[in-house]
C-alpha cells in the first residue's frame, strides 16, 4: 500500500484549486446555449488539440495501456498511432463537410443528411456508450486507482465524490471551461508520464540494449501474429480504423470539441496536433508498461502494473504530480461525457418538441441533465465490480456496436443515392448481425479477435445498406435536387490549410518510421 506524503496532497490541493478557480472564471460570463455546448465556437487550435487529447487520455488509459503492455507487449500503442492517421483522414474527408454544415451535435448531421430517425438512433447509441461505458467506466477504474493511493476510501463514496467535482464545474462553465481544464490536465499528464517514464528507463541505465536484453523480444514488437496474444497485424489495419474512426469523428464528447473550434483551418490545426501528441504515448505509457515486466515480474493483476510503478520508483512530490494526473485523466474525461449527453438530450431529443424555449431554459437544462447523468454514472459504475468478465465483454461490444454505424456515416458521405429507410434498414440489419456474431463468440462457436470481427461487421452492413437501397429503388433515392444532397456536396468546401497538409505528411512519416523501428 502507498502512502501519500504531505507534500504529494500539497500538490493534489493545488491542482483542484486551480480547476475549480478555471471553472468559476469561465462560469462568471453569461452563458449561452451554444456557450454552454460548443464555447461559442471560439476555441483555438492549442485549446482544441490538447483537450481532444486530454478527453482520450482517461485513467483507464493511463491504467489500461501500461497493464496491456505488461501483459502482450507494446502492440497496444497500435491505437495510439492509428488514432494519428484517423484524425489526418477526417482532416481532408469529413471535417470540410462537418464545419460547414456548423452542428451542434454529429446526430444532426446525420438528420441533416437522412432523417430525424437517423439523428434519433444515433443520439440512443451515443448516450448509452457515453454513459454506461463512457463515464461510469472511467469513474470506476479512477476510483480503484486513486483507493490504491489514498486508502480507507470507500467505491461508492470516490465514485460519487469525483462526479459531483466535475459535474460542478462542467454545469457551470460548460465547454469552454471543459477544454480550458483539459490544456491544464493534458500538461500534467504529459508531464508526469515522462518522469515516470524517465525513472523507469533508469532502472536500464538508460541503455535501449539493456531493455531489448532483459524484456522478451515479442513484447518489443508492434505488428504481431494473428492468434498471438497482442493485437494482430490484420485488426490493426482493418479494424483499428474502424473503431478509431468512430471515436474521434462520430462520438459526441470528442467530436464537440472540433465542433467548437472557430474555422475549418482551427479543426484542422487542432487535429494533427492531438495526432502527434497521441505518437508520445508508446514511450510514455506503454514502453515503461513493457520495461516493468522486467521489473515486476508475476504480477497477479496486469493493470496494477501502474500504480506498482509509482509506489516503487517515484519520490514525494512527483507521486503527488501523478496522482493528480491520474485524477485530471479521470476528470477530463468524465467532463467531456457529461457534457456531450446533456448536449446530445437537449438538442436532439427536447429542442425539436420545444422549439420555444429560451435561451435561459435551455442552459438550466443542460446544467440539470449534467448532473442527473452524473449521478446516474456515480451510481452505476460501482456495480461494474459485479459484471467482472462481463464488463471486458462490453469493452469489445464497443467495436461491435460502432462498426455498423461507421459504414452508413461513410456511405451517407460518398454515396448521393442513398435514402434515409436504406440507411436505417441497413444499420438495423448491421446491429442486429453484430449481436447474432457476439453471441456466437460468447458461446465459443465463433472466434476472431474482435478488431477483425469489426471489419466483417463494416463489410457486412455496407453490403446489406447497398441491398436495401437497390431493393427500395427509386422511391427512397434523393433527387438530385434534394436539399439533403447539398450537405455532402464538393461545391463549395474548403480545404484545410498548407501547414496542415505539411504536419500531416509529417505524423505519416513519424509513423512508418515507428513502424520500421519496432517491427
Amino acid at each position: 500500500m502507498l502512502h501519500l506524503d504531505w507534500i504529494d496532497y500539497t500538490v493534489i490541493g493545488a491542482y483542484f484549486l486551480c480547476t475549480a478557480l478555471i471553472g468559476a472564471w469561465v462560469a462568471r460570463a453569461r452563458t449561452t446555449s451554444e456557450d454552454l455546448f460548443l464555447a461559442g465556437r471560439s476555441l483555438g487550435p492549442i485549446s482544441v488539440g490538447f483537450s481532444l487529447y486530454a478527453a482520450n487520455v482517461s485513467s483507464d488509459t493511463l491504467v489500461g495501456l501500461p497493464g496491456a503492455a505488461y501483459r502482450t507487449g507494446i502492440s497496444v500503442a497500435n491505437y495510439e498511432w492509428m488514432a494519428g492517421v484517423v484524425l489526418i483522414f477526417a482532416c481532408f474527408f469529413v471535417l470540410p463537410v462537418v464545419m460547414r454544415a456548423r452542428v451542434t451535435t454529429i446526430p444532426e448531421l446525420m438528420e441533416r443528411r437522412f432523417d430525424t430517425r437517423l439523428r434519433l438512433y444515433l443520439s440512443g447509441v451515443t448516450l448509452f456508450l457515453s454513459i454506461v461505458l463512457g463515464t461510469a467506466g472511467s469513474l470506476y477504474a479512477g476510483a480503484l486507482v486513486i483507493r490504491v493511493f489514498i486508502p480507507g476510501l470507500g467505491l461508492w463514496e470516490m465514485c460519487a465524490a469525483i462526479a459531483a467535482f466535475t459535474a460542478i464545474y462542467t454545469a457551470a462553465g460548460g465547454l469552454r471551461a471543459v477544454v480550458y481544464t483539459d490544456v491544464m490536465q493534458a500538461v500534467v499528464l504529459i508531464a508526469g508520464s515522462i518522469a515516470l517514464t524517465v525513472l523507469v528507463f533508469g532502472k536500464f541505465n538508460y541503455s535501449w540494449a539493456d531493455v531489448t536484453r532483459r524484456v522478451a523480444a515479442d513484447k518489443l514488437h508492434l505488428l504481431q501474429p494473428i492468434g498471438g496474444p497482442g493485437v494482430p497485424w490484420l485488426g490493426t489495419f482493418i479494424g483499428l480504423p474502424i473503431a478509431g474512426f468512430y471515436y474521434w469523428t462520430m462520438d459526441q464528447y470528442v467530436v464537440q470539441r472540433i465542433l467548437g473550434a472557430r474555422d475549418l483551418k482551427t479543426a484542422g490545426r487542432a487535429s494533427v496536433i492531438a495526432g502527434g501528441l497521441k505518437l508520445l504515448n508508446l514511450f510514455f505509457m506503454v514502453l515503461p508498461g513493457a520495461m516493468a515486466a522486467a521489473l515486476i515480474p508475476h504480477l497477479a493483476n496486469s493493470d496494477s502494473v501502474y500504480p506498482q510503478m509509482v509506489a516503487r520508483f517515484t519520490p514525494p512530490g512527483l507521486t503527488g504530480l501523478i496522482v493528480a494526473g491520474l485524477i485530471a485523466a479521470l476528470m477530463s474525461s468524465v467532463s467531456a461525457t457529461l457534457n456531450s449527453a446533456a448536449t446530445l438530450v437537449t438538442i436532439d431529443f427536447v429542442q425539436p418538441r420545444r422549439p420555444a424555449m429560451t435561451q435561459n431554459q435551455v442552459v438550466w437544462l443542460g446544467r440539470a441533465l449534467t448532473f442527473g447523468f452524473a449521478a446516474l454514472a456515480a451510481l452505476w459504475a460501482p456495480l461494474i465490480l459485479d459484471f467482472k468478465g462481463l464488463f471486458a465483454y462490453l469493452q469489445q461490444m464497443f467495436a461491435f456496436i460502432a462498426s455498423p454505424l461507421v459504414a452508413v456515416f461513410l456511405k451517407g458521405l460518398w454515396d448521393r443515392h442513398l435514402g434515409g429507410t436504406a440507411a436505417l434498414r441497413g444499420l438495423i440489419c448491421g446491429h442486429a448481425f453484430s449481436l447474432v456474431i457476439f453471441l456466437l463468440e460468447v458461446f465459443g462457436i465463433f472466434h476472431l479477435h474482435f478488431t477483425i470481427t469489426a471489419g466483417i461487421v463494416l463489410f457486412a452492413t455496407w453490403a446489406m445498406t447497398e441491398g436495401w437501397k437497390r431493393w427500395l429503388g427509386e422511391g427512397d433515392r434523393p433527387s438530385e435536387d434534394d436539399a439533403r444532397l447539398s450537405l455532402i456536396a464538393r461545391k463549395g468546401l474548403q480545404h484545410v490549410p498548407i501547414d496542415v497538409v505539411a504536419a500531416s505528411g509529417a505524423i505519416i512519416l513519424a509513423i512508418i518510421a515507428l513502424l520500421v523501428i519496432f517491427d
